[in-house]
Parts: structure tokens; C-alpha cells; sequence
């Protein structure tokens, strides 16, 4: 019998599961905001959906609800999260304007860093912090805090 492999096709070996209140409004706000790409959806017998995943290029993101079961809860419910999301997108400047039409709460706009990505902060309604960059010098150590 051949081996077979320990991760699925087209899966990262790290892949974030976010977890939500409401699993539909979140997959619709991250296509809207975002421009992340859902490609599967679990429901439960009474129809409510129990798991998302979502692309950006090579990566996958996976979301689930609330579950007391599991122990788990949204950012909202803890009134934070110790967790942010770091994704680089083609074009922050345009990415960000996007994103702040579509209602993510501003936290930082898109800034030069010293490390060579331009980059801002958006927290999304479900209270997740993602940092979106664009990589647009060589690092530059003189630049850095000392």
C-alpha cells in the first residue's frame, strides 16, 4: 500500500482557524474586504454552517463558530485576542482603500517599514487584527529602532 501523504493537496503545514460568531457574515465580509476566495463550507443539519475555508494565493484559512464544546470563542467574546494575521497582498495601497470601504475598522494605515514592507493594521468586525504588507525595499538595519 503506498504511503500516503500526511497533509491534504494544497494545504499549508500551518494553516489559521479562525473562530467566529457568525461564519456566514465573516465569509462574506473577507470576500468583500479582503478578496479571499472561499472554497469549502460544512453545514449542519439544520443548515448552519460549521466550517469555512478561505484562499489568498497560496495560503488557506479555515474559520469555525463559537463552541462551547471545544472551548472556543471570538476575539468579540474575549475582548481580544492575543492572535493578529500577517498576509502579504499585491498592492497595500489599493488593498487597504478596499478593505476600509468594506468596513474593517482602521488600526494603522499603510506605512514604510524599516524592514522593507509597507504595510497597515485592519481589525475585522468578528475583533481578529490582520496586517497586511507589501514587500517594497531590501531591509535596511540603520533604519531600526535602537
Amino acid at each position: 500500500m503506498a504511503e500516503r501523504n500526511p497533509k491534504p493537496q494544497g494545504m499549508s503545514w500551518l494553516s489559521p482557524y479562525l473562530i467566529v460568531r457568525d461564519v456566514k457574515g465573516s465569509l462574506e465580509f473577507y470576500e468583500k474586504a479582503f478578496g479571499l476566495k472561499t472554497q469549502t463550507t460544512l453545514t449542519d443539519k439544520d443548515g448552519n454552517l460549521t466550517h469555512a475555508e478561505m484562499t489568498h494565493k497560496d495560503c488557506t484559512f479555515m474559520m469555525g463558530p463559537e463552541s462551547a464544546e471545544m472551548g472556543t470563542k471570538s476575539p468579540v467574546t474575549l475582548s481580544g485576542s492575543p492572535v493578529s494575521f500577517y498576509l502579504y497582498v499585491d498592492n497595500v495601497d489599493e488593498f487597504f482603500q478596499k478593505a476600509k470601504a468594506a468596513g474593517a475598522e482602521v488600526m494603522m494605515e499603510p506605512r514604510d517599514q524599516f524592514w522593507g514592507d509597507r504595510m497597515c493594521a485592519l481589525r475585522c468586525p468578528e475583533g481578529h487584527q490582520w496586517t497586511f504588507a507589501q514587500n517594497v525595499a531590501d531591509i535596511d538595519p540603520e533604519k531600526a529602532p535602537k
